[in-house]
C-alpha cells in the first residue's frame, strides 16, 4: 500500500485532467434552476432539450476518482455500516488502483469482461473503480441469480473473470458457480478450463477462505503491489477514453431473455453529475444514504458515483435492503439525503419503532424505479423531514435517468410528474407513425443524447428494435408532457411488470412455466400491490387429466428464476380471453385478476 501511495503522489499531476467543472457558485447560492413556468417559454409541441448552464464532461470514471481523491482525501467517500468499514477518497483511490494493478497481473487486458456477483458490500465499490481504470468492462450480476440465469449472463457478454461473494441470504456462490462449471474445483487458480463456458479463466472470492479453483480478493491485491504492474496501470488509465464502455446491465427484453446493456465512462459520469446538480448536492457537503443495490443503475449511478462526482459520502446501511439498518443509518451517519424505490419508502414508513430514531440531518434524496403513490411521496416530504425530496424516472439504456424533477418544483409537479428532462438530453412524444404529438397528448416516450446507451452488446437486432438510426431510444412508456416540459407516465406500451423497482418480463416466466410437463398454456401478468405496486401473477391452463397446487408450482420455480419472479398468485384457468382473431388478450386477463383476488388499483 505505502508503493501505492506513492505512486500515486508521483504521477497525480500528469494524469489530471485540466477541464474545469467544479462550479464557481458561492455556496449559499443555487447556480442552476429548473426552468418552470416563469422560466422560459412554454412548448406547443412534446419535443424539448433540457436546459443546461454548463457542458457536459469529458472524462472517465478514473479521472474523476483521482482528482475528488486529490482534493478531499480525508473525506469520507464510502461508509459500510453493517461491516463497520470506511473508506475515505484517497483509500479508495489507492485500493482500486491497487486491485486493478492485480487484475492486469492476472493477464485482463482492456476491454475484457469481468462480472460481478455480490450483495453491496466495499469490494464491490473497489471493483467498480478498479475496473474503469484498467479499460475493463464490468458486468453487473443480480445476487438474486439462480445458476440458469448466471450461466446465461457469462455465456452471453463472454466474461472472462468473475468477482463473487462467498453468500449472500440463501445463496451460496461457489456451490452454483461450481455447478455450472464443475472444472472449478479441479483448476489451478486463474487457469480455469471450463466447456460450458470456455471464455472464463478467473474466479476471486470476496472472502478470506480458500476456494479450490479460485483467487482471493486478498490475492488480487498483493499481486498489484508490483510496481511494474502498478506502472502498466497508471499508464492504461491515461489512455482511456471517455466514449471507451465500462459497464454491462442486464435487463429483460420482448423475447424473454435478458439483454447486455453497454454503457460507457461518458454515459455515466455525465447522468451522475447532472443528477447531483438537480439535487443540489454542489452546494455544501452530502452524506447519502445508499439502500438500493449497487448491481443496478439505481445503486451504481446514482449512489457511488453520484459521491465522486460531487465529492459526497455514500453511506451502505446493509448488503441487502433492511428498513430498519436505513433509519440507523441515518441517524449514526447524520444522512442527509435518501435514495429508495417507493417500496423501500413504504417498508421504512410502516415501520413499528420509526419514531425512535434521530432522522432530521434528511433534508433531500431521490425516488426512482417504479411510480411513487401520492400519498407515500407527501409522507416522505414530512414524516422523513425530506421536503426537497425529488421524483426521477429513466431506464437502464438511459444510463439510467432521464427526467427529475427539482427541489423548488411545487408540491403537486412533485407528486404527479416525472419532472423536466436533465441538461442536454432530448426527449419527445410520439405517436404510433413517430410523429411528435402536441403538448398534453398521449404518446410513446423516446430519448435522445449523452445517456443512451452504446448499444445491446452482440446483439443488433434487438439493439436495431428500440434504437433507431437517428439515435432515438424508444422506451416502450405511454407518455404526456405539458407545455413547461413536465412529463407523467400514462401506462407501458410492454407488458413489463414492476415489482417494487424489479424489472420483470412474463415471458421469461412463462417460458420457466411452460418446462412444467404438467401446463398446457400459461399466462403472466402484473396485478395491482398496495406496497411493491404490482405483484407477478400466473394464469395457468393444465393439461388434460393432470392435477396440480400453488404450492407445487412455485416450488417448481425455485432455482430457475429469482424469487421475484416466482408468481405470487397462480391462477388455474380452462381458457383465455381471446380477441376476434384468437390473440390472448393480457389486459382482460389483468382485469379478471385483479377482480378475483379482490384487489385495487394502487394510489
Amino acid at each position: 500500500m505505502q508503493l501505492s501511495r506513492l505512486l500515486n503522489k508521483q504521477f497525480s499531476k500528469a494524469l489530471c485532467n485540466h477541464v474545469i467543472w467544479r462550479t464557481h457558485a458561492k455556496a449559499n447560492q443555487r447556480s442552476i434552476r429548473c426552468f418552470s413556468s416563469v422560466h422560459g417559454d412554454a412548448i406547443s409541441w412534446s419535443y424539448q432539450q433540457g436546459e443546461a448552464d454548463r457542458p457536459l464532461i469529458g472524462k472517465t470514471i478514473g479521472r474523476m476518482l483521482r482528482e475528488v481523491a486529490e482534493e478531499h482525501a480525508d473525506r469520507d467517500a464510502a461508509v459500510f455500516v453493517q461491516d463497520n468499514e470506511r473508506l475515505t477518497f484517497e483509500d479508495l483511490l489507492v485500493e482500486s488502483d491497487t486491485f486493478g494493478a492485480g487484475l492486469l497481473s492476472l493477464g485482463f487486458k482492456p476491454g475484457d469482461r469481468i462480472g460481478i456477483w455480490a450483495p453491496n458490500c466495499k469490494f464491490w465499490v473497489i471493483a467498480q473503480y478498479a475496473t474503469a481504470k484498467v479499460g475493463l468492462i464490468l458486468v453487473n450480476f443480480n445476487p438474486a441469480y439462480q445458476a440458469r440465469e448466471l450461466e446465461y449472463a457469462l455465456r452471453k457478454v463472454q466474461c472472462r473473470g468473475i468477482v463473487a461473494a462467498e453468500a449472500f441470504k440463501t445463496q451460496d456462490y461457489y456451490a452454483i458457480l461450481s455447478s455450472i462449471c464443475p472444472e472449478l474445483e479441479t483448476s489451478e487458480p486463474n487457469d480455469l478450463k471450463s466447456e460450458r463456458l470456455p471464455d472464463l479463466k478467473s474466479v476471486i472470492m470476496i472472502s478470506e477462505k480458500k476456494f479450490a479453483g479460485a483467487l482471493s480478493v486478498h490475492d488480487v491485491m498483493t499481486s498489484g503491489e508490483s510496481t511494474a504492474f502498478y506502472r502498466r496501470l497508471l499508464e492504461i488509465q491515461d489512455n482511456v477514453q471517455f466514449d471507451d464502455p465500462v459497464n454491462i446491465q442486464f435487463t429483460s427484453g420482448t423475447t424473454g431473455k435478458p439483454k447486455a446493456v453497454l454503457l460507457s465512462h461518458h454515459n455515466m459520469v455525465n447522468n451522475a453529475y447532472f443528477c447531483t446538480r438537480r439535487l443540489n448536492y454542489h452546494q455544501k457537503p452530502h452524506r447519502i444514504c445508499v439502500p438500493v443495490p449497487l448491481y443496478h443503475c439505481f445503486g451504481m449511478v446514482v449512489g457511488s458515483l453520484h459521491s465522486i462526482v460531487s465529492a459526497a459520502t455514500a453511506v451502505y446501511p446493509s448488503n441487502g435492503f433492511k428498513p430498519e439498518a436505513c433509519l440507523k443509518s441515518i441517524e449514526q451517519e447524520r444522512c442527509t439525503s435518501l435514495l429508495g424505490t417507493p417500496t423501500m419508502f413504504i417498508d421504512i414508513l410502516n415501520l413499528p419503532n420509526f419514531d425512535v430514531y434521530t432522522i432530521d440531518s434528511l433534508n433531500t434524496g431521490l425516488i426512482g424505479g417504479s411510480p411513487c403513490p401520492i400519498n407515500v411521496v407527501k409522507q416522505i416530504r414530512t414524516k422523513l423531514h425530506m421536503p426537497e425530496v425529488t421524483i426521477a424516472y429513466g431506464t437502464t439504456e438511459n444510463s439510467p435517468l432521464t427526467f427529475q424533477t427539482c427541489q423548488d418544483d411545487t408540491v403537486e409537479r412533485q407528486v404527479s410528474t416525472i419532472g423536466r428532462p436533465l441538461p442536454h438530453v432530448e426527449v419527445k412524444v410520439v405517436d404510433r407513425e413517430g410523429r411528435i404529438v402536441p403538448v398534453n397528448t398521449e404518446g410513446e416516450l423516446c430519448i435522445r443524447g449523452y445517456v443512451v446507451m452504446h448499444s445491446y452488446y452482440q446483439d443488433e437486432a434487438a439493439t436495431v428494435e428500440v434504437l433507431g438510426s437517428d439515435r432515438w431510444y424508444k422506451t416502450g412508456d405511454l407518455a404526456t408532457m405539458d407545455e413547461h416540459s413536465y412529463a407523467k407516465i400514462v401506462g407501458r406500451i410492454k407488458d413489463l411488470i414492476i415489482r417494487g423497482g424489479e424489472n420483470i418480463y412474463p415471458l421469461e416466466v412463462e417460458q420457466v412455466l411452460y418446462e412444467n410437463s404438467k401446463i398446457e398454456d400459461v399466462q403472466v401478468v402484473g396485478v395491482p400491490d398496495p406496497r411493491l405496486q404490482e405483484q407477478v401473477c400466473a394464469w395457468i391452463k393444465l393439461k388434460e387429466g393432470q392435477t396440480a397446487t400453488a404450492d407445487e408450482i412455485k416450488e417448481f420455480c425455485k432455482g430457475k428464476l429469482s424469487y421475484f419472479k416466482i408468481p405470487h398468485y397462480i391462477q388455474f384457468v380452462d381458457a383465455f380471453p381471446l380477441t376476434v382473431s384468437g390473440k390472448i388478450q393480457k389486459y382482460k386477463i389483468r382485469e379478471m385478476a385483479a377482480e378475483q383476488l379482490g384487489l385495487c388499483e394502487a394510489t
